[in-house]
């Protein structure tokens, strides 16, 4: 399994963000191989978004989707300060839910 990790600063200018957002997000999980995310934001538009994927092919299909291409390059003109992509293979995960009554 790989995760692609997004840290970002968005912009002042978010106008048309959240509906591109819940688009791509539509969009990612009818990729094979998709696997899901994670995001965390603080109060200075500051975030990490972490999407899984099974593969780097089924990340390469979606980094050369379409509706994914015009989302980044709104973002690069608009909605983001910032931002930095790193793609990691994961090793090895190991999870913990709380079972409370």
């Amino acid at each position: 399994m790989y995760a692609v990790i997004f840290s970002l600063k968005r912009s002042n200018t978010l106008e048309g963000y959240q509906e591109m957002d819940e688009l791509t997000m539509q969009e990612a999980e009818k990729i094979n191989g998709y696997k899901g995310y994670e995001s965390v934001y603080n109060e200075n538009q500051e975030g990490i978004f972490i999407s899984y994927w099974e593969s780097m092919e089924a990340i390469n299909e979606w980094r050369n989707n379409t509706l994914h291409k015009t989302a980044k390059l709104k973002g690069i003109e608009q909605w983001y300060d910032r931002y930095s992509i790193k793609i990691c293979k994961i090793e090895h995960s190991n999870d913990f839910v709380k079972n409370i009554k």
